[in-house]
């Protein structure tokens, strides 16, 4: 029986062990050695005093020791964080804080990023670093454990009991305060993903599937616990050129890719190999926002054996729905029906089940239903309420996943997205809080008042776009504020376009910036100038 999510790797090596687990640039690693290094790290990480649940961060971009780390913090009892690889110092300082990270696996390139932020990590006791060949790492004030001593330790302390309700990982999202929230995955949950997943996409030993997302990403990530599921392999690459990816495509003979919509335009507009090259590819899928119709139709004429299954989901449950591929012509605008093991449902203003075809919020429930977000109650509450239409003689209540998003159902049960409720906005795939991007901004010279709206893009889903008032001295140009967010934000935040205005920004009836207001401006003006 399967309870913790390393326990996929150690299932499948003792079933296939000469079988691919992983490939990365050319190393090729079999499931009996990523089992075998993912138990010798876990014993690092226990020598060096982890406690059962302590929190281990993982700071990489996609290879191998990345996703040792992570499963290795499953084998010891503790919990694991991925953070974005495109983050700056002081977003990821913020994550070490707030959820009292203990250790931290990351490259000497990285660590001289950080040296600043550091001591700002109360927790952070320890820094395994990777590259220990690096002969320039920075002074720091935690102790440093090479990636081989860290693989090598021995350790008489056993691995902590965990069952699969407890703790595996938290994964950071944008909030809507302006700082990241961090999601609470239990084992439980990402079992549960990783079982329906593979069942939807029919997954098998067999496939191969190329992680291009990032491993902070809950899609991301599933491509992990999904192939190491049924024993498939994950070619790990860190996406640079579309052509870089069609290469892979051929030489990995992958059987299965997922990635966002902004992506996939990229792809559909690049030149593919002939059909026959591809004959491999089996599926695609797309979450993290919409694909344009013109772009699953330019796919779907380049490679029409794949098959195309369109999703929806959202962290706080992993994934909620898919559109069957034999759906795809008639329903290429639906978001699908719920994922097997989870329950949908959308709920009025009343509480109520909404008739076919009423707008109302998307609520889930079922095992995929996280565990809420880390050191933060307020949100927690907000978000994670006892499920609608509960049975009256339950004492307990069940608590479901209300999404914010408004959705309808039609009268087949297969839903449609509206929209959101809240100011979050959706740039290739990443949720971006205004407020973050706001705050970063707000420490600027000569910026007085400021705000971040989200428009509609065709190829990122939507754009970022920066309103600020300059103060009296009025020498602020739009290329050096753009220069100032690219320092201090990852590239997915920073504002597509600048407005600089003069006067004070327009204010709502509570005195506050109209933000919709001038969303639906410059929608207007964004429209007249296509």
């Amino acid at each position: 029986m399967i309870d913790l999510i390393h326990q996929l790797i150690s299932r499948s090596a003792q079933q296939s062990p000469g079988a691919e687990a992983l490939s990365y640039q050319a190393q090729r690693i079999s499931y009996a050695s990523l089992s075998e290094q993912v138990d010798q790290l876990a014993c690092g990480y226990l020598e060096l005093g982890v406690a059962r649940s302590d929190r281990i961060a993982v700071y990489l971009e996609k290879r191998p020791e990345a996703v040792i780390a992570m499963f290795a913090a499953s084998a010891a009892g503790a919990a694991f964080v991925p953070i974005n690889p495109l983050l700056k110092p002081d977003q990821l300082a913020y994550i070490l804080a707030d959820c009292n990270v203990n250790i931290l696996v990351t490259s000497a390139d990285r660590l001289r990023a950080l040296h600043k932020v550091v001591p700002l990590c109360p927790d952070l006791r320890w820094v395994i670093l990777v590259d220990t060949n690096n002969k320039s790492v920075v002074e720091t004030s935690v102790k440093l454990v090479p990636w081989e001593q860290a693989l090598n330790m021995k350790t008489g302390h056993m691995p902590h009991r965990c069952i699969d309700t407890d703790i595996a990982a938290i994964l950071y999202t944008s909030g809507s305060t302006g700082k990241p929230k961090g999601v609470v995955l239990s084992h439980r949950n990402m079992l549960a993903g990783a079982a329906s997943v593979a069942q939807y996409l029919n997954n098998s030993s067999s496939d191969r599937i190329l992680a291009v997302l990032p491993l902070s990403f809950d899609y991301g990530f599933s491509q992990l616990t999904t192939a190491f599921s049924v024993g498939a392999s994950v070619v790990l690459m860190n996406y640079l050129l579309p052509q870089d990816l069609l290469r892979l495509l051929v030489e990995e003979k992958i059987t299965g890719l997922a990635a966002v919509p902004p992506l996939w335009i990229q792809l559909a507009q690049q030149k593919w190999p002939a059909p026959d090259a591809l004959s491999s590819l089996r599926y695609i899928t797309n979450s993290g926002g919409a694909m344009p119709g013109t772009t699953l139709a330019a796919l779907r004429a380049i490679i029409p054996a794949a098959q195309v299954y369109l999703m929806y989901g959202l962290t706080e449950a992993f994934r909620s729905t898919y559109l069957p591929p034999a759906e795809v012509d008639t329903r290429p605008d639906s978001i699908g029906k719920a994922i097997p093991g989870a329950e949908l449902m959308v709920i009025n203003k009343a509480g109520e089940r909404c008739a076919p075809n009423e707008a109302g919020e998307l609520v889930h429930r079922g095992a995929l239903v996280a565990l809420g977000y880390w050191n933060d109650a307020q949100k927690t509450a907000e978000r994670f309420r006892p499920a609608p239409s509960a049975l009256p003689g339950l004492p307990l209540p069940e608590i479901a996943v209300w999404s914010g998003d408004t959705v309808r159902m039609d009268a087949e049960g297969y839903l449609y997205f509206i929209g959101r409720d809240d100011d979050m906005i959706k740039v290739s795939g990443y949720r971006v809080s205004p407020l973050e991007v706001e705050e970063v901004v707000d420490r600027f010279e000569h910026v007085t008042e400021q705000i971040a709206v989200g428009v509609p893009h065709p190829v990122m889903g939507q754009a970022i776009v920066l309103i600020v008032k300059q103060n009296e001295a009025e020498n602020l140009t739009a290329v050096a504020l753009r220069q100032q967010c690219q320092m201090q934000l990852p590239a997915y935040m920073v504002p597509a376009h600048v407005e600089i205005m003069s006067e004070s920004l327009p204010r709502n009836a509570n005195g506050k910036i109209d933000r919709k207001l001038l969303q639906t401006r410059l929608m207007e003006l964004f429209q007249a100038k296509a």
